[in-house]
């Protein structure tokens, strides 16, 4: 459709207005400063570079492959005493858990996309492996990394974070009430489904025998992905081997393209939703990956959430046909 519309996000039972050719509009807008080029491989100032010394005085080992350690600033610690507080409308609870840093690599000029598909293996085994063993004390276990200081990375160094807490945080409550009722009403995946309905391809733009990368129907960022299992995989410590070797090509080949859009590296917020703990008790979730990148014109002009899109709800310039027809016309990495 080429007129304004709204579609449904069948994830979160929430909608979005579309405005094809939005983007024709004049901009005297805010322009984002592009990012610095030339990292050096190894950066003594950088707190997350092997051997250096962190923030809290603390020093890093002389690691040669990923890294993992608590976060100096966590937003979450588990040393907090369960307690709430209700009055009419006002409520509130304690909330614990914890926060972790992971560096993908000892190379501080590396991201993701430049990383050997050896080494993202070896960070696919990390988020696999922490996510088993937070799962064990904590009912959500969030991965995600934020690219680029337009999406409030404080560090260039190649790093994301695990934060997990023993509350189910607002955006998996939606997707688990939609796939638990979506499960019951069909007996099977509501991202499963999803993707049988994708088969014509027209935004898809990465497929392997083990996933699938589109521009989901629902898209709300100009360039957003959604990144599925094609079985049925309720969490990240289920992939078997062949598929995180597939998911370390996949994620070498999209977040490669993304860098080809206006030639720049992209900024993005990327994370994984896989079922809440205990996974046992969740068989109507299907593992995905949902990467949200904000740049919509250019390398220094972004989408804003702003007016409308706070105040009614959401709005994109362009259709999620569009955007992955651009994608897919980059070519593989």
């Amino acid at each position: 459709m080429e007129v304004p519309h709204r579609r449904f996000n069948a994830l979160t039972r929430e909608w979005v207005l579309v405005s094809p050719n939005r983007t024709e509009r004049p901009w005297q807008g805010s322009i984002e400063a592009p990012p610095a080029s030339g990292r050096p491989e190894y950066d003594p100032g950088c707190y997350l570079c092997p051997g250096n010394g962190r923030a809290n005085g603390t020093i890093n080992p002389n690691y040669t492959s990923t890294f993992v350690f608590t976060n100096d600033f966590a937003a979450l610690r588990p040393d907090v005493d369960k307690t709430k507080y209700n009055e009419g409308l006002l409520r509130a609870e304690s909330a614990a858990g914890t926060c972790r840093v992971i560096c993908y690599s000892p190379r501080h000029d590396l991201d993701m996309a430049s990383m050997d598909q050896v080494d993202i293996r070896s960070v696919i085994d990390l988020w696999a492996s922490q996510t088993k063993e937070l799962a064990e004390n904590y009912r959500w276990v969030q991965v995600f990394e934020n690219r680029g200081a337009a999406m409030g990375a404080s560090n260039p160094h190649p790093h994301g974070q695990i934060w997990a807490g023993t509350a189910l945080p607002n955006e998996p409550q939606k997707e688990d009430t939609q796939q638990r009722s979506h499960f019951e009403r069909t007996g099977s995946a509501l991202l499963l489904d999803y993707l049988d309905q994708e088969k014509r391809g027209e935004r898809t733009v990465a497929l392997t025998d083990s996933w699938a990368a589109l521009v989901p129907y629902w898209a709300v960022w100009p360039f957003e992905l959604i990144i599925i299992p094609r079985r049925h995989v309720t969490s990240m410590p289920e992939l078997m081997t062949n598929e995180r070797n597939d998911l370390a090509g996949l994620l070498a080949d999209v977040l490669g393209r993304y860098d080809r859009v206006f030639d720049h590296p992209f900024p993005y917020s990327f994370g994984w939703h896989g079922a809440p703990s205990p996974t046992s008790e969740h068989n109507h979730w299907q593992l995905h990956a949902h990467v949200f990148p904000p740049l919509l014109r250019s390398a220094t002009v972004r989408k804003h959430m702003v007016g409308y899109e706070l105040l009614a709800e959401e709005q994109r310039d362009v259709t999620a046909e569009s955007a992955a027809a651009r994608l897919r016309s980059l070519g593989a990495t």
